[in-house]
């Protein structure tokens, strides 16, 4: 009796896209109507106009991080792993108006930027009064599709002084991916508190033996002597 194989039932997030004939300025109607115009493209295939429900971009994205595989299905085609690979965002809304997809090999290693988050809390903030900065906001990896990670979390407990940074080969990767970013780069630093100078008050030494408010009373009597003599 043959044996059966077991089939692998994917868990990836799936998105529905049908061909998109519209090209050029109509594709503003397009979007009017819900609908997100996009490509499609990857390992040596040509570029493919494409067309989704906005809302269930939306969804997706709300949902899930830049570096998670999405099937994508085309006009009831065989899914397909893609990974988002640039948004195009409304520059008030900040609603995507356009994204490109790219087609993954899950077979092959991909470069990409994942975003660091800080975690906990420094004693040069809580009590110095210092502000945190991002020197970098991601780090780039290599990793295979399936291993890529959404981000890394960054404990800053250890900053005490103005002078403790985290450093990109201090993150802690998970097994299979690569750091590519210089591990001495700076990811996180701390700024001191900014020190407002007093104004400078100029002292004016008085004459000695002048009364005050002598000088302003002769100028005065000249002045009622003048008036007078005219």
């Amino acid at each position: 009796m043959p044996r059966e194989v077991p089939t692998t039932v994917s868990t990836r997030p799936e998105l529905v896209a049908q061909r998109r004939v519209i090209l050029g300025k109509k594709v503003a109607d397009l979007r009017r109507e819900g609908i997100l115009p996009a490509v499609v493209y990857g390992h040596g295939d040509a570029s493919e106009s494409i067309q989704l429900d906005a809302r269930a971009f939306d969804d997706v994205r709300r949902h899930h991080g830049r570096n998670t595989l999405l099937d994508l299905t085309v006009d009831g085609g065989k899914p397909r792993p893609v990974l988002v690979h640039a948004i195009a965002e409304h520059p008030v809304k900040r609603n995507a108006v356009h994204v490109d997809f790219y087609v993954v090999k899950m077979t092959e290693e991909m470069t990409v930027d994942v975003p660091v988050v800080a975690t906990g809390e420094s004693f040069a903030v809580e009590k110095l009064g210092g502000t945190l900065l991002h020197s970098l906001d991601s780090v780039k990896v290599r990793a295979l599709p399936a291993d890529l990670p959404q981000s890394f979390e960054a404990d800053i407990s250890g900053l005490e002084t103005f002078d403790d940074v985290v450093r990109a080969g201090e993150l802690a990767l998970p097994e299979r991916v690569t750091l590519v970013t210089d591990p001495n780069e700076v990811v996180l630093r701390m700024q001191p508190p900014r020190v407002e100078e007093a104004p400078i008050v100029e002292a004016v030494e008085e004459e000695e033996g002048a009364e005050p408010g002598a000088e302003g009373a002769a100028e005065g009597g000249e002045a009622e002597g003048d008036s007078e003599e005219s």
